[in-house]
């Protein structure tokens, strides 16, 4: 392993993920517990491309037949890891803010209702025609848009809104 303390740091972070789980702990603090490990990688920017470079063959062929221009990603991940691959496929995106440094957040976690408030601040007049996501905790999301589909591997399936 290149980065042992990296392991160490984030077996040391399943307790706050249990915490979590259990609702004792909310997410944003469980995950800044978790994203401590970045302290131990010296060019976290080059380990992430390097990442990307090995990993944007993962990316679902489907998307990429119907990607437009205006499409706009947005995820919960750090913005440090999805920059790269995001820029390299011309994506406008939005998630979490995490200092890559530290791994603490600098803005709230880019997650659930955030996630709205988040698109409405940044892109007011957006109306989503077709959303996808492979969570279930982006129904917020899911219910501004025309179209929105679950996605499990290379199955996509109308979005369960109750």
């Amino acid at each position: 392993m290149k980065y042992p303390r990296v392991l160490v740091s984030a077996v040391c972070a399943l307790p706050w993920f249990l915490g979590m789980l259990l609702g004792v702990l909310d997410k944003t603090c469980a995950k800044e517990r978790f994203y401590r490990y970045l302290r131990h990688v010296p060019e976290v920017a080059e380990e992430v491309e390097r990442f990307w470079i090995d990993h944007d063959k993962n990316l679902k062929d489907w998307y990429f037949t119907q990607k437009r221009e205006d499409d706009l990603i947005i995820s919960a991940s750090p913005e440090f890891l999805l920059a790269p691959v995001m820029q390299r496929l011309g994506l406008r995106f939005l998630a979490s803010r995490v200092d890559a440094a530290s791994g603490r957040y600098t803005g709230k976690n880019c997650h659930g209702e955030e996630k709205v408030r988040r698109m409405r601040e940044s892109y007011p007049e957006l109306q989503i025609d077709q959303f996808y996501s492979d969570s279930g905790n982006d129904l917020p999301l899911a219910k501004l848009a025309r179209e929105a589909f679950l996605v499990k591997g290379d199955e996509r399936k109308p979005f369960p809104i109750a």
